[in-house]
């Protein structure tokens, strides 16, 4: 089941970043046509993997910063995956704090949207 998982992250990882692109001033990506989606998969790849196999890890380490914080240190560990995720990909822009902080909030919804049609996948 990890394989669905995986698909559903890394679309909703791509679909993220694309919406960020979109709605999101002070975040791009370079290029136009193939070289934008090539650079918004490879980023979307990144992402969603690391969203499945490092965020899990991150959030057992945190669990006890998690649980005072009620769940909040949560978004900045998505701010941080994606700033990682930003500085490996030269192609990939996003400027200052707030835009950061709004394209972590639609990457995390995006990647909660997913795991509700997975799971509803799942049952049936």
């Amino acid at each position: 089941m990890v394989g669905k998982g995986l698909f559903w992250a890394i679309i909703a990882s791509i679909f993220g970043l694309y919406l960020a692109t979109l709605f999101v001033p002070g975040v791009y990506i370079d290029g136009t046509g193939a070289q934008f989606l090539k650079s918004l998969t490879l980023a979307g790849l990144v992402l969603g993997l690391l969203h499945i196999f490092v965020k899990p890890i991150i959030d057992l380490i945190t669990l006890p910063l998690r649980i005072l914080t009620l769940g909040l240190i949560g978004i900045l560990i998505n701010i941080a995956i994606i700033e990682g995720v930003d500085i490996l990909f030269p192609s990939l822009h996003i400027k200052g704090l707030v835009a950061l902080f709004f394209t972590a909030l639609i990457v995390f919804a995006a990647n909660v949207i997913a795991s509700f049609i997975s799971k509803r996948k799942r049952k049936n």
